[in-house]
This record gives C-alpha cells, structure tokens and sequence, in this order.
C-alpha cells in the first residue's frame, strides 16, 4: 500500500502530461481526481493502520545493490502515516484551487504539483538513505519549475536562490549519506543508527536546516514565497518544510552522542529565528510576508521542540508539524484569494474586507485565532507540550517560546486587522465577492481539522511513537 501512496500521483502526473487533452479544464480535472483519489488511498490505510504498534507498516523491500546494501524500501510508522496524510491533504487543496484558477498550461502545472505530491510521501515512505535521498531531490525538481514558470516577476531570481541554497544543502546530505552507508556496509535506517561523526551529522543538519529553515539558512524564504503561485507556497510553506523536520526526527536517533553535544548550538540559533522570524512577520508589509516570516518562526519552534529530545518536545514538535502545514496552507490559499480580489498582497492598500464577505472574514479570523495559538486550539496544545519539553533542559530556552507567543499574537492580529477592518483599503473595490463555493471547499476542510485537533489533540499525540 505504501508503493501504491507513492506511484498514484507519480502515475497520474505523467497521464496528465502525456495525454493530448481538448481543454486545460480536462487535464485539470483528472489532476484533481487523482488527487482525491489518493486523499481516499490514505483514509483506507489509516483505517487499517495498527497505532499501538510502535514498528515499520505496509512494508516493501527490495534489493538494488547488493554489493552496497542498498533497497527500495518504503513503508509507514506512527509518524510517518500522518505526515504522508497532511501531504496529500494539502496537495489535495492546492491542486484544486490551481484547477479553479485556471493556471496556463493547467496539465504541465496541475502533472508537477501531483509529481511533488508523490516524490514527498516518498521522502516520509524511505527507510534506505538512498532511496530518500532520490525522492528528496525530485521533491526539489518540480518546485523549480514551479515558481520558475508560474511564479510572479521577480520568480527568476527567487528559483535562482532557491536553488542554490537548496543545491548546497542536499550535496553536503549526499555526502553524508555516502560516508555513512560505506561506514556501515548498508543504507537501510535500520543499520545506520549509533553513528559518532560530528562530519556526517553536520552535512545532514545543513540540508535540513536549508529547507526548514533553520536560521540564518533562510535567505531563499522571502522571495519563494512571495514569488510562487498562491497553491504553490502552500505546500511549499506547508508540505516540503515539514520533509526537513521528518529528516531531523531521523537524525536525532542515528546521531545520540552528537545531538547531545550540538544540542546548545543547535537551540541558539532557532531560538533567534523564532525571534528573528517573529518580529519580521510584526513588521513585513504585505500578507504573504507575514505568513512566510511566521513560517519561519514556526519552523525554528518545531526544532526547538525536536532537540529537546524528550517526549513532550517531540510530541509538540509532531503537532505543530500538523497544525502549522494546515494554518500555513489555509493562510496562503486566503492570501491567494485576496489577490484576486484586489490585485495586490499590500496591509496598506488593503482594510474593510469584513463588509459583505462573512466567509472569508470567518475563515481568516478562524484560522489566525488557532495560528496566535489561543487557549483551546491545537496550536496551543502543540506549543505548550513543546515549552513544557524544552523546560527541562533550561528554563532560559522557555522564556523565549513564550515571548515568540506573545509576538506570534502581535503579527497574527495585525494581519486580521489590516485585511479584514479598518477603513476601505483604495485597492478593495466594492465589488469584489465574498470567497466563492470552490474556494469554500477547498480552503474549510483545512480548517475543520484545525477544529478537529483542536478538541482532540491526542489523536495526534497518543497515536505516535517517535523513537
């Protein structure tokens, strides 16, 4: 099952491409019924997936190398059934609203977000270094082309940047991945675990620190996210960021002796990005740059949960994965939406958006609420299992979580204020409508599992065993 998960969108990107369509509306539409039917792939395997059982789950093995130890092997646990899940619920979201918009060349755009979809379950399904390493670099192919082609005027240098920065971070994995496997005489996870190489460690902490961000790795952020088609930055800010943190949740076990002695660093420098990140969301001047700068934040936060190494870290760390990939998604999809309404993204052009589109003000307000993690939501939950985690290894590290709360309120509630009250902005025109039905089931259902965690968080939390 995990081989179907992986080849579904796989196949169906290269259906849409190869297909000679009468319309764009057609490739579109068999983009999207794959995508759903994918969506239904991953409920069905949820449903018979064993959550008291600790082990690796729809398990496929077979032999490449022999002589290098190296498989395809795929196959699901605790944590990465529900991170292959946001994946596809995600894609689900953003290949729909790309459909609906009516993006040129709809089956080469629609066919690329599908191929994203499958290379990322595969980057969560690898249990040889190898093979996610494979699955890692053709998750990077797709978004070049995508932000590339289909991005706004400034998208060549954004793909520019993006692609060194992420070039430079996955050479120094592939490295890693070399002198770790020859080390050991096998790429499977299973016989990589115990390394003592500050060498090995750091080539993958630079990959993943790259593609999180971690700060100060994050200088391709600003521009991708502004630059990338609204559908585009969701999952890049929802999905692919959550694929670095999956790579540090297996780098913390194969590298005990060497996480405890890079611990501090490691926490100084999140520390200042969630800080850093914070604060330039409080001050960024249009709707995408408060929530790529609190995308930021956010992914500082989750590693500061990740190397508290502990069960209340991890578990936080695990949640704020899930409820930051849903709040970023919906965020991004709204800013979209705002976009063509009023042709920019700018706080100062914009205000009074409230007045006559109850629907938009209600799932923006919604999700900021959860976002600026409010007492009862799962970002709550998620934020105060990871200052709880992180206690226990300084009371220091604490205080600035719980500063970045306070800030994470600030930069939430003047993004609401801007869009939504205030004075008619001059680039709002009266008649620019309320989101429409497509828009509504596209964006909702993110929502609604915002909600969902938000009264039952442990279906997170105690349905995963992280080590």
């Amino acid at each position: 099952m995990t081989t179907v998960l992986i080849l579904v969108p796989i196949g169906g990107a290269l259906w849409v491409w190869t297909t000679p369509w009468r319309s764009a509306r057609a490739a579109g539409g068999l983009a999207l019924l794959v995508a759903l039917g994918e969506l239904a792939l991953w409920i069905g395997t949820t449903a018979n997936f064993d959550f008291s059982d600790a082990g690796l789950q729809f398990e496929t093995q077979q032999t490449w190398f022999a002589d290098l130890g190296v498989s395809y092997h795929v196959g699901l646990t605790t944590v990465t059934v529900w991170l292959a899940g946001i994946t596809i619920l995600v894609s689900t979201a953003a290949i729909g609203y790309g459909f609906w918009s009516g993006r040129d060349r709809a089956g080469a755009y629609l066919g690329l977000l599908l191929f994203l979809e499958g290379a990322t379950v595969g980057v969560f399904a690898a249990r040889d270094l190898l093979l996610f390493y494979v699955f890692w670099e053709a998750m990077m192919i797709p978004l070049y082309v995508l932000i590339g082609v289909w991005g706004g005027p400034g998208r060549l240098a954004a793909t520019i940047k993006f692609v060194v920065y992420t070039l430079a971070g996955s050479l120094l994995m592939l490295v890693s991945i070399i002198a770790l496997g020859l080390s050991r005489g096998s790429f499977d996870l299973a016989d990589a675990a115990g390394s003592e190489s500050t060498w090995i460690f750091l080539g993958f902490l630079a990959a993943f620190a790259v593609k999180a961000p971690l700060w100060p790795f994050h200088g391709w952020l600003p521009d991708a996210y502004r630059e990338a088609p609204a559908e585009v930055s969701a999952v890049l800010s929802g999905v692919i960021s959550k694929a670095a943190a999956y790579g540090l949740i297996l780098v913390v076990p194969l590298f005990p002796a060497v996480v405890s002695d890079w611990r501090v660093p490691v926490l100084v420098l999140a520390s200042i990005g969630l800080i850093y990140g914070s604060l330039l969301a409080f001050r960024a001047p249009d709707v995408r740059g408060v929530i790529a700068y609190s995308s930021l934040a956010q992914m500082n936060l989750i590693v500061i949960g990740l190397f508290a190494v502990n069960e209340s870290g991890l578990n936080g760390a695990l949640l704020q994965m899930i409820n930051h990939a849903l709040i970023s998604a919906a965020l991004f999809l709204l800013a979209g939406a705002i976009e063509r309404r009023t042709a920019t993204g700018e706080l100062g052009l914009l205000g009074g958006m409230a007045r006559g589109r109850p629907v938009l003000a209600t799932t923006l307000i919604a999700t900021g609420v959860i976002a600026l993690a409010v007492p009862g939501s799962s970002a709550f939950a998620a934020e105060f299992l990871i200052l709880n985690g992180i206690f226990s290894r300084g009371w220091g590290w604490a205080v600035v979580g719980a500063v970045a709360i306070v800030l994470a309120a600030m930069y939430m509630l003047r993004l609401i204020s801007a869009v939504l009250h205030e004075d008619v902005g001059t680039a709002v025109p009266e008649a620019a409508l309320d989101l429409r039905p497509a828009e509504i089931g596209i964006v909702v259902p993110l929502v609604a599992v915002l909600l969902f965690l938000s009264f039952w968080p442990a279906a997170i939390t105690d349905h995963a065993f992280l080590f």
